[in-house]
């Protein structure tokens, strides 16, 4: 008797099931994007217990037929694939008809459905893979699935399984990112009694953004708008299309097809100073299905290079749409990986429209407002529903009893910067974002004392031009038209006017809006950077030659490397050449860096060079090696600078494409709007 013999159904539904449904969040991700295909605009989650007791989704969708219902709980039963071709352009999130069958193998499952073309609806219960019973029913529209006892039946699945909070986070996680990436659809996700999420449509993704995540967070984010790129790809001849041609036409294109592609992103992302310790508030959507790609997260971190620290993230909700033909999604057992075929095009793509859009932007870092106390009991009127990244969105759960998990989730916090010094705000600020952040006055206020002296009255004139005018009122305060809109742009840089400044380090600066202060050291960084990085460009690098060559001694690893970059460092302005084993003579170096500076700089170079992950690219390379010129060559802090110099570093870094950090990272300009100031001293 032969050994090989072919699985029963049940068993391989249980391994499908390891594939598939790895948590309950797996299970409300398959049925929710079984609900999203059947055309659904009201979708309702409940869990109980992290999902471990109850998972129940339900929709208004187009519903099954009886007949339809019964086969959907056969293995690679689907209603979305016909032949091998369909495979070349998958347009629905779901597809492989695995999911109904390997959940219904590890839970206690009941389906309620009704097609519009049916007077009766049809029940059908399933306990571990063997149905129960089926049976029609009174039923709405739509579709009802029920899911208990997640893994009863496999006991070690179960057992690795997370606290409930955490796999409430996770839950609650993925049911954020469907909301983002459909904001015409109504979301209600609820745990027991507590309501967790409810989003209802809107008309813009802006809307969406503030249901969720609140207007603090959208205060910090920049939108891209609607940017294309076309992809014109060479016709088939007839040669090729040919049987035993030299290739075949693109994967998903006919010979006689027009050869051209489009792709379309949309989306937000933050400002350089929202800095993040994990890629968990990055969303990606392609053709509206979230997934994790690693070519999209390298092009969204090459967007940031030298904007943010290396060890940052931003936040990003990025929306990719193309051709289906163009993307493969069946390369993961839970399609949360694709294939581009276009992948250095779908890379660059994205880089640079994120790149231009920050540079085009120039968005202003602003001081954090000062923590509010809430008073004890009051409820945080205003807030929108909000949803975290699964893991702060956990450590949210986790520090709150399950009776407040009926309050809406907490808006995550402002970023304290790159060195984490400012304190991060407490729950109760969290959990209090009123819309217009305005400071709310005493129930009565403190007596003023009274020097006789008119008030200031300004006669009617033309429209504001921006500045702020003296406006007071009998009692000294101004009003609220009077207060200019708060800038959001680094673009008033060369209006600045230098007061002064501070430990002969930071310049103060005064603009239409408020005060800014700017660290000289980034700043002049920043200006040296791109001036070096231009003159790269056109091959006419500043050198000066040293009197004497410098002797530079190496270990086995920097000669390796010092080899690899050798080219990049002459194209930089260094003159080298090696010198006998491990050694180098300098002869020349940018002419703005001091003598004292070039063995450091070198050094520095090499062990950037080292620390760069093996498939660095060449232009990141290069950018390195330009930051750590402009980094030893700018003006240094505890630096006395008068008027001029300050009026000029000002100007000359306005004139920067990236005024918004220094080529490492860190903020240079820090904004504190006249809003702010007036709500400090209490006159708003």
């Amino acid at each position: 008797m032969g050994r090989i013999r072919i699985l029963p159904d049940q068993v391989a539904n249980k391994i499908a099931a390891g594939e598939v449904v790895e948590r309950p969040a797996s299970v409300v991700k398959e049925l929710l994007e079984n609900s999203l295909d059947a055309g659904a605009t009201d979708l309702r989650v409940e869990v109980e217990a992290g999902g471990r007791r109850l998972i129940r989704i339900a929709d208004d969708g187009g519903g099954m037929l009886r007949d339809d219902a019964l086969l959907a709980f056969e293995r690679h039963a689907t209603s979305k694939l016909r032949d091998v071709k369909d495979l070349l352009s998958i347009a629905t999130l779901g597809f492989r008809g695995e999911a109904l069958p390997s959940i219904a193998s590890v839970s206690r499952l009941l389906l309620e459905t009704r097609s519009q073309e049916e007077t009766t609806g049809t029940r059908i219960e399933i306990a571990g893979g063997r149905m129960l019973r089926c049976e029609e029913a009174a039923l709405g529209g739509g579709t009802v699935i029920t899911v208990r006892d997640l893994f009863y039946n496999v006991p070690a699945r179960r057992k690795f399984l997370r606290t409930e909070q955490t796999e409430l986070a996770h839950v609650a996680s993925l049911v954020t990112h469907y909301s983002l990436a459909h904001p015409a659809k109504t979301f209600l996700l609820t745990s027991g009694a507590a309501e967790l999420l409810h989003v209802t449509p809107v008309a813009t993704l802006k809307e969406r953004v503030y249901q969720v995540f609140g207007s603090q967070m959208l205060d910090d984010l920049v939108e891209l708008g609607v940017r294309e790129r076309t992809l014109r790809l060479r016709p088939a001849t007839a040669a090729e299309s040919a049987p035993g041609g030299p290739s075949a036409a693109p994967f998903g294109q006919e010979p006689d097809e027009p050869a051209s592609r489009t792709f379309r992103l949309s989306g937000f992302v933050s400002r350089p100073q929202v800095q993040k310790g994990n890629r968990n508030s990055i969303f990606v959507f392609v053709n509206g299905r979230l997934i994790r790609d690693r070519l999209m997260l390298h092009a969204l971190s090459s967007a940031y290079y030298n904007l943010i620290p290396p060890s940052s993230y931003p936040f990003a909700l990025l929306f990719l749409e193309c051709d289906a033909e163009e993307v493969d999604v069946n390369v993961h057992p839970s399609k949360t990986e694709v294939r581009f075929r276009h992948g250095p095009v779908v890379h660059d793509f994205v880089r640079d429209t994120i790149r231009e859009r920050l540079i085009e932007s120039r968005p202003a870092p602003a001081f954090t407002p000062a923590a509010r106390p809430v008073p004890e009991g009051a409820p945080p009127g205003g807030q929108p529903a909000a949803g975290l990244p699964y893991s702060e969105f956990s450590q949210a759960l986790a520090n709150q009893e399950p009776a407040a998990w009926g309050a809406s989730v907490a808006e995550e916090p402002r970023s304290a910067g790159l060195t984490g010094s400012t304190p991060q705000p407490d729950a109760a600020e969290i959990m209090e974002s009123a819309p217009e952040f305005s400071l709310r006055p005493p129930a009565a206020p403190a007596p003023r004392l009274d020097f006789t002296a008119p008030p200031l009255e300004v006669t009617p004139g033309p429209a504001p031009s921006g500045k702020l005018r003296r406006h007071l009122d009998a009692h000294g305060e101004f009003p609220a038209e009077a207060v200019p809109p708060p800038e959001m742009s680094l673009s008033v840089l060369s209006e600045l006017r230098p007061l002064g400044q501070i430990h002969e380090s930071f310049i103060v600066a005064a603009g239409r809006d408020g005060l800014w202060i700017v660290d000289q050291h980034v700043a002049h960084e920043r200006v040296l950077f791109e001036q070096v990085m231009k003159q790269r460009a056109a091959g006419r690098v500043e050198m000066q030659r040293l009197l004497m060559p410098l002797i530079v001694q190496l270990t086995s690893e920097q000669q390796i490397d010092y080899a690899r970059i050798a080219d990049e460092l002459h194209a930089s302005g260094f003159e080298t050449e090696p010198f006998g084993q491990r050694t180098i003579a300098v002869k020349a170096a940018p002419a703005a860096i001091g003598a004292a500076n070039v063995e450091r700089i070198l050094f520095e170079i090499l062990e950037t060079v080292e620390g760069e992950p093996p498939g660095a690219s060449l232009d990141d390379l290069r950018r390195s090696i330009c930051a750590s010129i402009a980094c030893r060559a700018a003006i240094k802090i505890n630096t006395r600078l008068d008027a001029g110099k300050m009026e000029w570093l000002l100007r000359a870094l306005a004139a920067t494409d990236c005024p918004m950090s220094c080529p490492h990272g860190r903020p240079i300009a820090m904004h504190y709007s006249t809003r702010e100031i007036l709500k400090a001293f209490h006159r708003m």
